[in-house]
Parts: structure tokens; sequence; C-alpha cells
């Protein structure tokens, strides 16, 4: 639990400052409804969306393929999560709900945290999340602490897109073989990094799998 303490006295002191400071990058569309955690000890719990957060939800469709690599390549069970650009925090409880250990949310939207915390309320796993209201390349500035899996879903036209990328390689934000799993559309093209192993798409969203210290026999 070192690393949340951490985490949590660093964003506690700075996430105040931070909050005003920069403007929202907006994201295409909003959206709502309602979205289900598919499987695991949550499946079937709906995650209603009010029209009131400005969020572009991972959808049934990607979520089902995002977690089918997942556990067909490694283990979701006791990870650690980082959750960037967090929404409406449908990634995060789906890892939740498949076993991870905990989940890291950070978004900028303080509404969106606000819904998120309330759903973890709802679902009794409030001790196995913390949340941050930060810009994320704000947050990424902060101490590094490395998780297994950082999920990464900012607006289509985030302008820090490949910079991002690199920073959470390469600064400390993933295990050794930890995943980083990006969605984006067909502006970016991530099938040539060295550490992409994966890019997939999924209607308009791709999704770009990379790992950390890819072994020299792949």
């Amino acid at each position: 639990m070192t690393e949340w303490i951490v985490n949590e006295c660093f964003w506690g002191m700075v996430t105040g400052i931070l909050k005003g400071q920069h403007g929202t990058v907006s994201f295409e569309s909003s959206y709502s409804g309602t979205m289900r955690i598919i499987t695991g000890t949550l499946k079937g719990r709906k995650i209603h969306i009010p029209k009131t957060l400005n969020v572009r939800p991972t959808t049934d469709r990607t979520k089902e393929g995002i977690f089918s690599v997942i556990e067909s390549r490694r283990y979701i069970r006791d990870t650690t999560i980082l959750d960037l650009f967090a929404g409406s925090g449908s990634l995060g409880f789906e890892a939740i709900s498949r076993g991870a250990d905990r989940v890291l949310f950070v978004d900028n939207d303080r509404r969106n945290i606000e819904h998120i915390e309330t759903l973890a309320a709802d679902f009794d796993v409030s001790s196995r999340i913390r949340t941050v209201t930060a810009d994320v390349s704000n947050f990424l500035e902060g101490p590094a602490v490395p998780y297994d899996i950082v999920f990464n879903d900012p607006p289509y036209d985030y302008p820090e897109m490949h910079a991002m990328v690199e920073t959470i390689l390469h600064e400390g934000w993933l295990q050794d073989e930890g995943w980083l799993i990006l969605e984006h559309d067909k502006r970016h093209d991530f099938t040539d990094h060295p550490q992409c192993f994966l890019s997939r798409p999924y209607g308009r969203t791709i999704v770009s799998i990379f790992r950390n210290h890819v072994s020299d026999t792949e």
C-alpha cells in the first residue's frame, strides 16, 4: 500500500492547486444512458451516466475486446490499475469486478470523480478505489508510481497523445511487464512503436496495447 500513501499525500496537497488552472479538453460528444459490468463479482451492475457528465465511455464491445485480451495473455486478479481520463469509471469498475486489487481513477472533471465515488459506494468497493481530480498531463508530472495496467482513454484530439504514451512507458508508471492500454482513433498510428504489441480497431476506436520491457525474443 506504500505507493497509494505516496500518491495520496502528494495529490492531496496539489489537487486543489491544479483544479481550475488548466482548460478542459472536450470530448467530441457527450453520452448519456446506461452501461453494464460484463462479468465478475459485479456482473450485471449498471453504470448510469447522466447527461450532465461530459464523457465518452468505452463501448461494451470495446470493453469486452480489451478484457478478452487481458485475460487471454495475463492475470488481472490482484493487479493495481491506473485509470486515466476515467470518465464514467467503466473500465476501472470492470477491472475490480474481475479481481483487480485496487484502482486509482484520475479525471479533470470533479463531476466525473464524484460520480465514480458514488458508484463505488453503491457497489461496496470504496475501499478498493482512490480518486484524483487533476489534469492528466499534470498528474503524470507528479511522483511516478508503477501500476500493473494503465487504462488511458483521452479525447481523440488530445494534443499530447504521443508524448503521454512515452511518459507512461518510460517515467516509472508501469511495473515490469506492465501494460498501457490506449484508446484512440485513426489519426494516431502506433503499430510501429517498439513496445506496441497489439493494435485493434473496434468501430471508430482503436485499442493499442504497449508492454513495459518487451522481451528481446518477441
